[in-house]
C-alpha cells in the first residue's frame, strides 16, 4: 500500500468498530487524521482545480454544482491513492470494522465515486444510494468518503447530515463538517438517508472536496435485500420525488430487520 497507514488503522480498529456498532437505526462513524499528515498533503496538492482535467458534472432537481473525476493519470498519486482504497488489505480492514458477513469488494470504475467537487451554491438532497451496481449486480454495502479542505469554516455550509427517517418524526443523527483528512464511513441499506441539502457558500476559489469509494458484496442478507432502486431523494422539509415509493421501502426493510 502506498498512502493509507494501515498499522495505523489497525491500532485503531477497537476504538473505532465501537463507535461504529453503536449508531443506529443505521451504523457510521466519524474519525479525523485518516491519512498520515504529510501523505494527506501530497494528495491535496495533488488535487486537480475545477477547471483542470476532466471533471463529469451533473445538475438537476436533487443536485447542482457537483463534479467527479474517475480517472487519473497513470501511476500518478490519485491513481496509487485509490489502488490503496481497493486493495485487499483494506477490504480485510473494512470487513472487520464492519463485521459485514461477505467479502466486501472494491470497485474499479468508481461508478459515483472518484474525487469529488462542489463549488458554491452545490447542494445535495439527502438520500439513500442506489442499491445495486449497474454493472456488477453486487449489492452496495458501505460507502467511505475523506474530505480534503482546510480551513473549513461553518458558515461555507456543506456539513455531511445523516438522517433516521425511519419513524414518523424526520431526526438529524448526524451532522459533519468536511474538515481536512476527516473521513466518515456509513452502512448502505434503505434507511442510511444522508446528504448535504444547504446550498454551499463559499468565497470564490473555495470548493469542497471529497475522496469517495464504495464497496459491495455479491449477495446481502434476504432481510435486506429490496428492489433495485436508483438514488432516492428527500427533502428532510418535505419528501420529494416518490412519496409512496419512499415511505412503502423504508417501512418493508424496517419489517425485515425487526424479524430477524
Amino acid at each position: 500500500m502506498n498512502y493509507i497507514d494501515l498499522a495505523s488503522l489497525n491500532d485503531r480498529l477497537p476504538q473505532l468498530k465501537e463507535e461504529f456498532n453503536s449508531k443506529k437505526p443505521f451504523r457510521y462513524l466519524m474519525f479525523d487524521q485518516f491519512f498520515p499528515e504529510a501523505i494527506a498533503e501530497k494528495i491535496l496538492d495533488s488535487y486537480p482545480t475545477i477547471t483542470d482535467g476532466m471533471w463529469d458534472g451533473v445538475t438537476y432537481l436533487d443536485q447542482k454544482n457537483k463534479f467527479q473525476k474517475t480517472e487519473f493519470e497513470k501511476d500518478s498519486v490519485l491513481e496509487k491513492v485509490f489502488q490503496d482504497f481497493n486493495s485487499a488489505e483494506f477490504l480485510k480492514w473494512l470487513n472487520q470494522l464492519t463485521d459485514i458477513e461477505e467479502d466486501l469488494i472494491g470497485d474499479e470504475d468508481l461508478f459515483g465515486g472518484g474525487l469529488h467537487q462542489s463549488i458554491n451554491g452545490a447542494f445535495l438532497n439527502v438520500h439513500v444510494d442506489y442499491n445495486i451496481h449497474p454493472k456488477t449486480k453486487y449489492h452496495r454495502r458501505l460507502n467511505v468518503l475523506v474530505y480534503m479542505n482546510k480551513d473549513w469554516k461553518d458558515e461555507y455550509e456543506g456539513h455531511l447530515e445523516l438522517w433516521d427517517l425511519s419513524g414518523d418524526d424526520k431526526k438529524q443523527i448526524g451532522k459533519y463538517a468536511p474538515l481536512f483528512n476527516r473521513c466518515v464511513i456509513f452502512e448502505t441499506n434503505e434507511i442510511s438517508f444522508h446528504g448535504h441539502p444547504k446550498p454551499l457558500n463559499t468565497p470564490e476559489g473555495i470548493n469542497r472536496k471529497s475522496l469517495a469509494t464504495y464497496y459491495y458484496t455479491k449477495t446481502r442478507p434476504d432481510n435486506e435485500i429490496a428492489d433495485e432502486h436508483n438514488t432516492i431523494y428527500v427533502n428532510t422539509e418535505g419528501v420529494s420525488g416518490s412519496l409512496k415509493r419512499f415511505n412503502s421501502g423504508v417501512k418493508a426493510f424496517l419489517e425485515r430487520i425487526n424479524k430477524n
